[in-house]
């Protein structure tokens, strides 16, 4: 029910304001606005409308008066006197010209009820043809009516029938709406612009930069937000060096146990029935050594390492150099100079973890980066059997391994520090008929 309800007004959201500050200000303006339209329309319909209408019929019932009287004293030597009284009492510029038929004109209207309410007014008084001038003369309406004897020419001053408060009026609305509405997007502008700084600053944090405690300002709302945010920092900051810590001591601390048993290994017995048991077991004490170094690294890197802007195309050009010393078949496609603020070494072993997990299941390995508007696209892709589509989001936690070799942290380490950069990693298929790692990098 809920739903059908909103429906009929949904397309009303593509023309809503996306800012926090053009919501606000249009929840503010719309009540002001509608406050004021009815305000005028009260003032307008009922007010001016009287108003209007009484000038209007005072101005008719002068020009009848003024015609009764004419109409009584035949004379043209009275109907002359009746005249100059109607202009002298009335102020009004009349004058009759005998015989004269009146021109049908189209009628101008103006703003405003005056020339309909006076249209009126004429139509009550006489039965007979009359057309109205507004625009002629400013100062002035031009009334011609068609009588029996002739046309009667009439000029009203405007003052007589125009109302100024409307637009002193219309006016006032219009400025103290303004007025309002420029306080209130001052106002919130202020207010924003603390919610804005309190974004950047996460959004900068969330990327793994280095973020100095926010000073709350604002409204109390948003101070505790800012206060929220300074102690949340804290206490990642400090579960992070913590963690390092505990990454680097149970690290550091396993070597002295893998290297004992490397030395155990190395006095047995060169027999041939323990020769293939003492070099698996030399390969698996290899293969420990190498992912407590690859943790060790990573903590340390990632307890000091400030993000710094590098030129990507030279740090992925070291990797692919890197990858070929070791034997990989890689063909690198990046564009020159494509800068933007990262960790070098971090990516650097992001990058690489993936280029040694797909140079060890394929044959070719290609290397790409591309600029995709506000982000950076970079792109492994390999031709080996790749990865089943319900295990892709699996093989990146720690342990996990793909096919067949490796220590299962390479991907779940490459994930940490993309993500540590605000960025993502995703698996998916690659034109090569492999795997194809995309990172997605926010410039």
């Amino acid at each position: 029910m809920r739903l059908r309800i909103s429906q009929p007004f949904a397309w009303l959201k593509q023309f809503m304001p996306r800012s926090l500050l053009g919501r606000t200000l249009l929840i503010m303006l719309v009540p002001l606005v509608v406050v004021q339209a009815i305000a005028l329309q009260i003032f307008y319909g009922s007010h001016l409308g009287i108003v209007s209408r009484r000038l209007s019929s005072a101005i008719a019932g002068e020009i009848a008066y003024t015609v009764e009287l004419m109409r009584q004293h035949q004379s043209p030597a009275e109907q002359e006197w009746v005249l100059e009284m109607a202009r002298r009492q009335f102020i009004l510029g009349i004058r009759m010209e005998p015989g004269a038929m009146l021109e049908r004109r189209k009628r101008v209207n103006i703003i405003g009820p005056m020339d309909d309410d006076l249209a009126q007014a004429l139509t009550e008084k006489f039965n007979v043809p009359f057309t109205m001038d507004w625009t002629s003369d400013p100062q002035s309406v031009l009334i011609r009516l068609q009588l029996p004897e002739g046309v009667l020419d009439v000029t009203a001053p405007r003052k007589r029938l125009a109302i100024g408060t409307v637009f002193l009026f219309v006016g006032w609305l219009v400025g103290s709406a303004l007025l309002l509405f420029v306080i209130a997007a001052l106002f919130m502008r202020n207010q924003v612009r603390a919610i804005r700084r309190l974004a950047r600053s996460a959004e900068a944090f969330g990327m793994g930069r280095e973020v100095p405690p926010i000073r709350p300002e604002g409204a109390s709302e948003v101070r505790l937000a800012a206060n929220a945010f300074n102690r949340m920092q804290e206490r990642i900051r400090r579960f992070l060096g913590q963690r390092t810590e505990m990454l680097a001591g149970v690290s550091h601390d396993l070597r002295t146990p893998l290297t004992r048993l490397r030395l155990a290994l190395a006095m047995l017995p060169q027999t041939e029935e323990l020769q293939q048991d003492v070099a698996d077991m030399t390969a698996d004490v290899e293969e420990m050594e190498r992912m407590i170094a690859g943790y060790l690294a990573f903590a340390r890197g990632e307890k000091t390492e400030q993000a710094l802007p590098v030129n990507l195309s030279a740090l992925l050009d070291e990797v692919a150099a890197s990858a070929r010393r070791a034997g990989a078949a890689l063909t690198l496609d990046v564009p020159p100079d494509l800068t933007l603020k990262l960790r070098a070494d971090a990516m650097r072993r992001a990058v690489t973890n993936l280029v040694d997990n797909a140079r060890r299941h394929a044959q070719h390995v290609t290397l790409a980066a591309i600029a995709q508007g506000r982000s950076v696209l970079v792109t492994v892709d390999d031709d080996g059997p790749g990865i089943p589509a319900n295990r892709r989001e699996s093989v990146f936690r720690p342990f996990e391994t793909g096919s067949a070799g490796g220590t299962g942290l390479g991907l779940s380490i490459a994930r940490d520090i993309v993500r540590a950069h605000g960025g993502e990693i995703v698996l998916d298929d690659s034109p090569l008929g492999g795997l194809r790692a995309r990172i997605r990098l926010p410039v």
